[in-house]
């Protein structure tokens, strides 16, 4: 990631977090503010030392920044947000946390074309793109 695309600075996590709106899925949590100030997106990513040790923490960051990047072209300009990773995201593939990564910024509206937690006439969610398997659950967080 660029430089001038990273949040670094405490007052810009806290001001996020307090203003900011949030959606999750089991795997990553997105915190999000517009910041108009700024023509693109501003990432931040947080792992817990709950997740293990500084190995396992710095690759996780460094696989969410590489999934933000690949697809920065779709993300919203002029906005702050945080991905917060959670435990069971370490059990995932590459692929699969990337599809968890794009399932939540669409869940949140953060992705071009897409609007926070879309319904349709009837009032349903209108799914979340993936296939769904014979348990009515997405074939992307299945364990094979």
């Amino acid at each position: 990631m660029q430089r001038k695309l990273r949040l670094r600075k405490r007052e810009d996590f806290n001001r996020i977090y307090r203003q900011g709106r949030s959606f999750a899925n089991s795997q990553f949590v997105v915190y999000w503010r517009k910041h108009p100030e700024t023509e693109r997106f501003r990432l931040g990513v947080s792992a817990s030392g709950k997740l293990g040790g500084a190995v396992v923490r710095n690759r996780m960051r460094r696989m969410v920044k590489e999934i933000v990047r690949h697809h920065a072209h779709r993300l919203e300009e002029g906005t702050d947000l945080i991905l917060i990773v959670r435990k069971p995201a370490l059990s995932l593939s590459y692929w699969e946390m990337e599809k968890s990564v794009l399932h939540v910024l669409r869940k949140a509206g953060l992705l071009k074309g897409s609007s926070p937690s879309a319904k349709n006439d009837n009032g349903k969610g209108i799914g979340n793109g993936y296939p769904k398997s014979k348990n009515g659950f997405p074939r992307a967080f299945h364990c094979l």
